[in-house]
């Protein structure tokens, strides 16, 4: 998220290709202020590192989530992809704070579920919510994981991201882009 203004950014869950994301931004001539994670799986934070080195941008969590942050080096080696080790988050983050970056304003959600410290960033203004693996189109994020609950994803969804105005866009951590209203009369694991 970037405002063409301040030429200010936050990047949420970098992934693993830091050098395209860098390239991007100097296209779009973008000052990375804040790198925000939905949650600390790996293939949604492997470039962290590489990002905070080349922009000086602070890393953020949920603090429920340093467990999966400080076993990264497991994560990767369960599904066969190279270790580098990231720096330690550099700041929490907590349930309804304010994401302010000179023009980009959202707030952040704890959603766990996912993982216990699973968020979602809700950019009002622009009718956006960003849900990494919390929802998807039609299908709700993995519970099988380290820290992953049925039921508390369950009311997080309900609780959390179906009070949202029905035509908030989801940009999702995988796959397909939905809204909220299509999720609450079709989704086959959460409906309103």
């Amino acid at each position: 998220m970037g405002d063409p203004v301040s030429r200010k950014a936050i990047v949420v869950d970098p992934g693993g290709d830091a050098e395209m994301l860098i390239e991007r931004l100097v296209e779009l001539d973008l000052q990375v202020e804040r790198i925000i994670h939905t949650h600390a799986h790996l293939d949604h934070f492997l470039a962290s590192g590489k990002m905070k080195e080349a922009t000086g941008a602070k890393l953020a969590l949920h603090h429920d989530d340093l467990f999966l942050w400080d076993m990264l080096e497991d994560q990767c080696r369960m599904f066969g992809i190279p270790f580098e080790k990231p720096p330690p988050p550099d700041q929490w983050l907590e349930h309804e704070e304010e994401i302010d970056v000179k023009g980009v304003q959202g707030k952040a959600l704890h959603t766990p579920g996912h993982t216990p410290g699973s968020m979602c960033f809700l950019f009002e203004n622009q009718k956006l919510l960003i849900a990494g693996d919390t929802l998807f189109q039609g299908s709700i994020g993995r519970t099988d994981l380290w820290g992953g609950d049925y039921q508390q994803i369950e009311k997080s969804i309900q609780e959390k991201l179906y009070t949202l105005d029905e035509e908030t866009a989801v940009i999702t951590g995988h796959g397909e882009s939905t809204n909220i209203g299509h999720e609450m009369r079709s989704n086959s694991f959460v409906r309103a």
